[in-house]
């Protein structure tokens, strides 16, 4: 799989303020970005698990820790598509 990098500058007193690491930041960032994307149906689940670095199934799993339900998307596809129908 070809990677890309991408650099964003972060404060010091960032780090300090979140008592971590530039690595763990940077890894906690990761997970908030597929988070996010996953939310907002950006992202698959399969695809943000490859941006936070985790299987899917972990990733799955981890949601619950940022109170997101794991198959948002899917409802949100089944209830458009449902409203879809009902209209013919």
């Amino acid at each position: 799989m070809t990677m890309q990098q991408i650099s964003i500058n972060i404060p010091e007193r960032v780090l300090l303020a979140e008592k971590t690491d530039a690595v763990s930041f940077a890894r906690e960032l990761r997970m908030l970005a597929a988070v996010k994307l996953v939310e907002s149906g950006r992202l698959s689940s399969g695809r943000a698990a490859e941006l936070a670095g985790l299987s899917r199934v972990e990733f799955l799993l981890s949601l619950k820790r940022y109170k997101v339900f794991p198959l948002e998307a899917e409802l949100r596809d089944l209830e458009r598509a449902h409203v879809g129908s009902n209209r013919e």
